[in-house]
């Protein structure tokens, strides 16, 4: 017995005695780095447990682009007011800003409109962009400076290939903000986007003075990476910041949330 080994090692020197490829693997399992596994990817938990159970790690990834489109042209103002309803809960569980960066054409929120959805105007930056390419400047800029919560882009033409990849290339890395794609109805490109929704706008609930209160949704989850799709009528409680489903749906979350994957 060779002095000074213990028996693990003992082995290892034996197995290698005899076989040269043995030394060989032994000599890189000594050499590999420790295997630490990587950092949980940051998410949004958007407050539907259902909802959230499709999304992988129970929330909309951080970091990645996700893409949200109008189920029909006449509901581009529903799906601007659901990427809204996400920054607002984004800005309410993290400090800091959000930017919102809008082709030529495209709907631009208003104050009063904000406030409604919960969203502080003053912590809103609104870019005005002569074009698509723009925005996408724009986007990744922010993206490597880290200084901004929630990014949200407005486009006219969709999101292509190259510049999805160059935001989710930027997006890497640490304290990474949400960042949303908002991209006309027909405009469906493949892009890599970590999610694909659907929004289109269903009748608000009202109060007992019959005055709108709460803003509804139904979303369809088209895609989703590492995740399961799905269909729910969504409602917006502006004052807690989160989404719900409607009281006659609450107990019946495996309807409302049925996987169209």
């Amino acid at each position: 017995m060779e002095m000074g080994l213990d028996p693990a090692d003992e082995t290892e020197a034996a197995i290698a005695r005899d076989d040269p490829r043995a030394r060989l693997a032994v000599l890189r399992a000594r050499l590999a780095p420790p295997d630490r596994g990587r950092d949980p990817v940051p998410v949004l938990p958007l407050g539907v447990p259902d909802l959230d159970a499709h999304l992988p790690g129970g929330g909309l990834a951080l970091g990645p682009p996700h893409e949200i489109a109008p189920a029909e042209p006449a509901d581009a103002i529903a799906a601007l007011g659901f990427a809204l309803a996400l920054c607002a809960r984004q800005l309410a569980r993290e400090p800091g800003e959000a930017l919102i960066a809008a082709a030529p054409g495209e709907p631009l929120p208003y104050g009063h409109g904000l406030a409604g959805l919960g969203l502080d105007p003053g912590r809103l930056l609104l870019l005005e962009a002569g074009s698509d390419a723009e925005v996408f400047r724009a986007l990744e800029a922010a993206l490597h400076a880290r200084a901004l919560t929630a990014l949200i882009g407005l486009l006219r033409d969709g999101l292509p290939l190259k510049p999805g990849r160059r935001l989710q290339l930027a997006a890497d890395g640490p304290a990474p903000p949400l960042l949303l794609i908002l991209r006309p109805a027909p405009a469906g490109l493949p892009n890599g986007a970590a999610t694909r929704w659907r929004i289109a706008a269903a009748p608000a609930a009202r109060d007992r003075f019959g005055t709108l209160d709460r803003p509804r949704w139904r979303a369809r989850l088209e895609r989703c990476r590492n995740g399961r799709g799905g269909d729910w009528l969504l409602e917006w409680d502006h004052a807690a910041h989160r989404l719900h489903l409607p009281e006659p749906l609450a107990g019946d979350a495996a309807a409302a949330g049925r996987s169209r994957a």
